[in-house]
C-alpha cells in the first residue's frame, strides 16, 4: 500500500470535551500508509486510553512491517472471498484486539479494557471502510452526507428489531452500551467494504463524542462550510459537539480524496 499513486489530504484533532478530566481517543494519520485510524477507548482508571493506543499502534506497526515484507507470515487466514488489502486491514484490526484482551488478562489494573476503532485505507481500487464498535465513517459527497459504517451498539440492534420515536431513541437507558469493540474476547468480528471515491469527496471519521451531540445535517452544514480548509472544519466540528454539552472526548480525522496522481 505505501507509495501508492494516491493524493489525499489528511487531518486530524483530538479535544477532551467538556465533562471528563482525560482524553481517552487515540486517532493516526499515517500518510505513507495512506491510512488513517480513530479508536475511542473504554475502561476504568485510564485504561480506555491504553486500549485506544495499542490499537492505534499495533495496526500502525502491522501495516509498516507488511509494507516493508509483503510476504510475511500473517497470524490469521485469508478470508479468500475478499481482496489481499480487505485482509490486511481485517487482520491488522484482529491483531490489536488480540494484543488488548491479552494485556487485559495479565494485567489486573488493564481487567475489562476495550476500543471503538474505525479505519480508512487508499488502495488502487479506492478506499476500505474498517470498524469495530459505535465510532462511525461518513461520506460527504456534494450536498449528501452517508454514514457508511453501522453502529455496533445496543440502541443500533433495538433499532434494528423495532422503529423507535427520537422521544424513545433519546431516553434509551443502555444507549451507551456497545456490543462489539476491541479487547472483548480473544476474536473480533471486523465489518470492512470497499468505496469508489469521487474527487472531492471528504470522509469523516469521529468518536460518538461528535456524531453523539451534533446532528448528521450539521456535521454536514459544518463541513461543507468549510470545504476549503479541513484544519477548520475538524475544530469547528468539535466546538459545536462542546456547545451542545461536550459529554464525552471528540476525535475528528478528515480526508479529502483528490484522486490518483499522475
Amino acid at each position: 500500500m505505501a507509495n501508492l499513486p494516491v493524493r489525499m489530504e489528511m487531518f486530524g484533532e483530538t479535544n477532551v470535551g467538556m465533562k471528563r478530566t482525560h482524553n481517552e481517543d487515540n486517532f493516526a494519520i499515517i500518510p505513507d500508509e495512506n491510512l488513517v485510524i480513530v479508536a475511542d477507548g473504554m475502561g476504568g482508571h485510564a485504561s480506555g486510553e491504553v486500549a485506544s493506543k495499542m490499537a492505534v499502534e499495533a495496526l500502525k506497526e502491522f501495516f509498516e512491517a507488511t509494507a516493508k515484507d509483503p510476504d510475511a507470515t500473517w497470524p490469521y487466514k485469508m478470508d479468500k472471498s475478499r481482496s489481499y488489502e480487505e485482509n490486511r486491514l481485517i487482520t491488522g484490526v484482529k491483531l490489536a484486539n488480540l494484543r488488548i484482551f491479552e494485556n487485559a488478562q495479565r494485567e489486573p489494573r488493564y481487567r475489562g479494557m476495550g476500543t471503538t476503532i474505525v479505519v480508512v485505507a487508499a488502495v488502487r481500487e479506492g478506499v476500505i471502510v474498517g470498524h469495530v464498535g459505535d465510532s462511525r465513517v461518513y461520506r460527504i459527497r456534494g450536498s449528501a452526507i452517508d454514514q457508511l459504517t453501522e453502529d455496533h451498539s445496543l440502541l443500533n440492534d433495538y433499532l434494528k428489531m423495532r422503529k423507535l420515536t427520537p422521544e424513545e431513541i433519546a431516553n434509551f437507558p443502555h444507549k451507551n452500551v456497545i456490543v462489539r469493540a476491541l479487547g472483548m474476547k480473544d476474536t473480533v468480528r471486523v465489518d470492512a467494504h470497499l468505496e469508489h471515491p469521487q474527487v472531492g469527496d471528504i470522509f469523516l471519521l469521529c468518536s460518538d463524542g461528535l456524531s453523539g451531540p451534533v446532528t448528521d445535517p450539521d456535521l454536514l452544514s459544518i463541513v461543507d462550510e468549510n470545504r476549503a480548509d479541513l484544519r477548520t472544519a475538524a475544530s469547528k466540528l468539535i466546538a459545536k459537539a462542546n456547545e451542545n454539552g461536550g459529554p464525552d472526548n471528540i476525535t475528528v480525522c478528515l480526508v479529502r480524496w483528490q484522486g490518483l496522481a499522475n
